[in-house]
């Protein structure tokens, strides 16, 4: 719905009553990013694991055939993020729309993409098991570690994930706008140094068979949930970032 405001002029114009949906509009009129895109490369990934494990089962190989392809979009979806501020920021500055609209009403279109590529990866997985892999024994969206709780345990890990990249991508591109390309290239670099310290301690201190005995025991959903706190605390370092981005 819209609301009609009198200018002094005598013209009209409307306004959105919700200028969040308006944002999600917005974003959506480049359905190429928010749809297209990361159907296709879920849908380009899914066929070309098909096709590698076919050969490999007319090889004479019966094992059951895992990929790791279906993380695919997940990747784009930082892509997503930083097209989310690069291509409309400045344009809903022009529309006159907060920062806080702009950050809640991005989000909630990354909700809504993110929601139904969870939807076709958990078709998939569903496809998989009632036909025992394509009748190939291959793999692509279900892994038994990720489906532990069913169809709904293995869409909220999914759509967590996407979620947790498409915040990364749209933090990385606000701080790229607001100190430029070198200070995020140090910070960037500088975390990257900050993981490979760490990987380095477990390895010096022999812990690593620990930490994969905690993974393992928290199950995909309980590192989800774990995911989902990180990716409410990068969005919440996205707005404030936002705020202080000059335009």
């Amino acid at each position: 719905m819209t609301a009609v405001i009198d200018h002094p002029s005598g013209t009209h114009t409307s306004r959105p009553k919700n200028r969040i949906l308006g944002v999600v509009r917005l974003q959506f009129t480049n359905t190429q990013t928010f749809v297209w895109m990361p159907l296709l490369i879920l849908v380009a990934a899914w066929l070309i694991t098909l096709i590698i494990h076919w050969i490999i089962a007319s090889a004479g190989v019966d094992s059951p055939k895992y990929s790791g392809g279906s993380q695919a979009p997940l990747w784009y979806f930082a892509v997503v993020g930083a097209q989310a501020v690069n291509r409309t920021f400045y344009f809903s500055q022009a529309m006159s729309l907060t920062r806080r609209e702009f950050c809640l009403g991005s989000l909630t279109a990354a909700t809504i993409s993110a929601a139904g590529i969870s939807a076709v990866f958990v078709v998939l997985g569903l496809i998989e098991q009632a036909t025992d892999g394509y009748g190939i024994n291959g793999y692509f969206a279900y892994l038994s570690w990720v489906w532990e709780h069913g169809p709904l345990g293995a869409g909220f890990v999914y759509f967590v994930l996407t979620m947790l990249c498409f915040v990364l991508g749209f933090w990385f591109a606000i701080v790229y706008k607001r100190v430029g390309a070198l200070i995020l290239t140090i910070s960037l670099t500088g975390l990257a140094l900050a993981l490979l310290a760490g990987a380095a301690w477990f390895n010096v201190n022999r812990a690593w068979s620990e930490v994969w005995a905690a993974l393992v025991g928290a199950q995909a959903v309980g590192l989800a949930l774990w995911a989902l706190g990180l990716t409410v605390v990068f969005a919440l370092g996205s707005y404030l970032t936002l705020r202080r981005l000059t335009t």
